[in-house]
């Protein structure tokens, strides 16, 4: 089975609930994850909270996004952010 966001929403500061096609969600804290050049903009929490599902996962209007995959072992491990 391809792997895919189904519902997001936005909770507080850096941390959004996401559902999955696999049944699994839960809550996951993207705030040590925003390194690099493509992910500076998403340090702004307004700018944080533009994000939308596109293409099975979170995506943001400047381009950045995470696998699904990723973002499910966080929502499984919420320990490792």
């Amino acid at each position: 089975m391809f792997l895919h966001v189904t519902e997001a929403h936005y909770l507080a500061e850096y941390r959004i609930h996401v559902s999955f096609n696999d049944g699994t969600c839960g809550e996951i804290d993207l705030g040590a994850s925003l390194d690099g050049p493509i992910f500076e903009p998403l340090r702004d929490v307004e700018y944080f909270k533009t994000f939308s599902i596109i293409g099975h996962t979170l995506a943001w209007p400047n381009g950045a996004d995470f696998a699904p995959e990723y973002l499910q072992s966080l929502a499984k491990n919420p320990a490792s952010t």
